[in-house]
């Protein structure tokens, strides 16, 4: 795996995750307890901190970035994952705080300081613009993103679901 300093920043990574040999992961990164990091993401913490919470993946070709502190951003913008949250491929999270129980599809974008609360589902395609917040119970999508309607019980159960299924391919891999 690449797993690179920057500066002084070495990311820490729990000896239960995983992280692919195509993965880079760079700077001020946690992640956390069986989560997982697929082939060509980038996890670049330089400039800000990162965090990946327990059992959360990061699918293949995902771009997870943050903003540095200037006039426009004092202090800069982290990003953040929550437990148990899916990242579909292709994806680019932006300085943005993902809540638990998660799933962002495929290709969506998700801009500067906006929030995604607990269990909501993000649809393929979609782009959540800079300091948008994203109600907890819904199914979000579009270009830009609209609430489209509440999430199903079996939705809820399938946002669980997905990030167990994920755990368990991890440790296949690893194996």
């Amino acid at each position: 795996m690449n797993i690179r300093p920057f500066g002084t920043q070495l990311p820490r990574i729990a000896a239960s995750a995983y992280v692919d040999a195509a993965a880079i992961v760079i700077g001020d990164v946690e992640i956390g307890e069986e989560a997982s990091i697929w082939p060509l993401v980038v996890v670049r913490g330089d400039v800000q901190s990162i965090h990946i919470g327990a059992r959360s993946n990061v699918q293949d070709g995902t771009v997870i970035h943050v903003t540095h502190d200037s006039r426009f951003c004092p202090g800069g913008q982290a990003t953040t994952l929550g437990t148990d949250t899916t990242v579909g491929h292709k994806a680019l999270l932006h300085a943005c705080t993902i809540g638990s129980r998660c799933l962002i599809g495929m290709g969506a974008i998700v801009m500067d300081r906006a929030v995604i609360e607990d269990e909501v589902m993000l649809g393929a395609g979609a782009l959540v613009p800079p300091g948008k917040r994203l109600e907890s119970g819904f199914l979000y999508v579009g270009n830009p993103v609209r609430q489209q309607r509440p999430l199903s019980e079996r939705e809820r159960e399938f946002l669980l679901y997905s990030a167990q299924n994920y755990v368990r391919l991890a440790v296949q891999y690893r194996s």
